[in-house]
């Protein structure tokens, strides 16, 4: 049972959230009360649901807030990471960095002269 549950979790947590949901419902109406925070779990934060459904049942106590807390730090590594990898989709968003110049840039150009000073008459 315990290799079942660990191939259900690296097919990815939703697979894991479904079967478990299927084999053992009454541990998942005691966690939500109300259906709609599981599928909101399972939607956007499956990992920590998983999370909260495993420490649930004695209440949410001391060092449970710390798998809480890993259940959210891997739902945000899971968003971060896919924007990350899939960035060169977004346009005007660079997959390779910019060449470094190996000159330094030209200087800018001259101001123009200033015009000459008309030429006085000379008295003849």
């Amino acid at each position: 049972m315990c290799c079942f549950f660990t191939s259900l979790l690296l097919l990815g947590p939703r697979a894991g959230i479904l079967v478990w949901w299927l084999i053992n419902p009454i541990r998942w109406q005691l966690a939500f009360t109300n259906f709609i925070w599981g599928f909101l779990g399972f939607i956007f934060l499956p990992w920590t649901t998983l999370m909260y459904v495993i420490v649930f049942p004695g209440g949410i106590v001391g060092f449970d807030w710390i798998w809480l807390g890993l259940g959210v730090l891997a739902d945000i590594g899971s968003h971060v990471g896919g924007a990350y990898t899939n960035r060169h989709r977004i346009p005007g968003v660079s997959s390779t960095p910019e060449p470094v110049a190996k000159t330094p840039p030209p200087a800018p150009p001259a101001p123009p002269a200033a015009p000459a000073a008309p030429e006085e008459p000379t008295p003849e």
